[in-house]
């Protein structure tokens, strides 16, 4: 496999509102005991994860947050494959939360829940993506479908 030549930028700042809403919700969906809150932020990491375009939090950023000046750009250069990865196991993680709670199983589905928050908070804050750790690793074993490569620093 050759290494990908073109620059491609992420806007961070993006991913980076993407992922307090995903907390603050969780974590609403959490104290008020409401799986229907946490169905919805499964609903919008999965519809996001399919379809960048219509990630409804990011969106907020795109159309609300970054014109408004709130939330200032950060765009760097990476590749958005490993976040929609990373968003899109979170997103499964909250949707067997959500069937979990359903089923009246709330220890399993609130610990699925809080994997996801831990998982967020620790992107948020300290700047680890888990999923693109994951993601590249599976691209280091060929597995198909992970055929970005991580992205050399320029020191």
């Amino acid at each position: 496999m050759e290494r990908q030549t073109s620059e491609r930028r992420v806007d961070h700042a993006a991913l980076k509102v993407n992922q307090v809403f995903i907390i603050i919700l969780l974590l609403l969906a959490f104290v008020l005991d409401s799986w229907p809150i946490a169905a919805f932020v499964g609903a919008v990491m999965l519809l996001g994860t399919a379809a960048p375009a219509l990630g409804l939090f990011k969106q907020i950023y795109r159309y609300g947050l970054k014109p408004s000046g709130i939330v200032k750009p950060q765009v760097v250069v990476d590749n958005p494959e490993p976040h929609r990865f990373a968003q899109g196991v979170g997103g499964v993680f909250v949707a067997l939360a959500v069937v979990a709670l359903v089923l009246g199983q709330p220890l399993l589905g609130w610990i699925l829940s809080w994997i996801v928050i831990v998982l967020a908070a620790l992107n948020l804050f300290l700047g680890f993506c888990a999923g693109c750790f994951v993601y590249y690793q599976l691209n280091r074993l060929g597995l198909p479908g992970f055929d970005r490569h991580p992205i050399a620093s320029k020191n």
